[in-house]
């Protein structure tokens, strides 16, 4: 059972928390992200409704994340009751989410580990980071609700990793996002590029429990194979790889699929790829986290 006594963030808490808001609203703003919401739809009917409650609910994430870091950082190690604490606040930041507008629930499962293993190891770099979510997530979240998800039951009836086997294997996707990121940005690729470079990359191989249970095993290869066509095109950097880009969009709009555990795997990335943080002191006094 976990403690009810009022928790209390530290600067470098908050600043974790920040960092990885920051990340799920820099994967928001990404565009154009194929079969994802569109910043360019602002001022299009729902569209603006939908963009604009994703960057209010990501917002929500920040005081339930700085919680798991300061969790995190009060256990010291990845036990088996840092694990159920970290699984009540998530179900709480849930409900607060929810109130928010809803969304996020997959970047949620990411960014808290990630958060919690880098508060846990506050210098440690972005691939011992990612590495050490293996430990957190190897012990069961005895607070979990019995009844299965709709991404554990796809998982099951398909034979996926879905989101826990992500994280019990140390989330391998968000390690490729970083490969990717790096290898873009040597290639000369501009910041947007190599962001949607490492979110093809991850598409191109992930098991999309989404995908799967709106295009099933076939659609599913398909959006695979077509992001792999885009980066053996060149990448989003090229002619070629930009009109596959968009080829890929428009396919996945029109039939209605959204690779959303994609976008939650890039959002993660994004995060890990800021790693270690400090606190710098502004000149008014307060703080704000900067990449080391």
């Amino acid at each position: 059972m976990t403690s009810s006594r009022p928790m209390t963030s530290s600067h470098e808490d908050q600043a974790l928390a920040r960092t990885a808001v920051d990340a799920l609203v820099g994967q928001i703003a990404l565009l154009p992200k194929p079969g994802l919401p569109d910043p360019r739809d602002l001022g299009a009917g729902a569209g603006v409704r939908d963009h604009r409650t994703l960057r209010w609910s990501a917002a929500a994430l920040e005081p339930g994340l700085a919680a798991m870091a300061s969790a995190a950082r009060r256990a010291g190690a990845p036990t088996p009751r840092l694990r159920a604490e970290l699984g009540a606040i998530g179900r709480s930041i849930e409900r607060t989410v929810a109130r928010a507008g809803g969304g996020h629930r997959g970047a949620l499962w990411v960014l808290g580990h990630l958060v919690a293993a880098a508060a846990l190891e506050p210098d440690a770099r972005a691939a011992d980071v990612v590495a050490l979510t293996r430990s957190l997530a190897a012990h069961p979240d005895r607070g979990a609700p019995r009844r299965p998800s709709r991404g554990s039951s796809v998982s099951v009836t398909f034979g996926a990793a879905g989101a826990r086997g992500e994280a019990r294997a140390g989330f391998p996707h968000v390690r490729r996002a970083l490969v990717a990121l790096a290898g873009a940005r040597d290639a000369g690729a501009t910041e947007t590029q190599a962001r949607l470079d490492a979110l093809l990359t991850v598409m191109s191989t992930l098991q999309d429990t989404e995908l799967l249970y709106t295009a099933g095993p076939f659609g599913l290869r398909q959006v695979q194979a077509e992001a792999r066509g885009v980066l053996e095109s060149g990448g989003t950097a090229t002619d070629a790889g930009a009109a596959a880009l968009v080829a890929l969009d428009s396919s996945l709009h029109a039939c209605g699929w959204s690779p959303r555990g994609s976008a939650g795997l890039l959002a993660g990335a994004l995060f890990a790829d800021a790693l270690p943080l400090r606190a710098r002191r502004t000149p008014c006094g307060g703080f704000r986290s900067v990449p080391r």
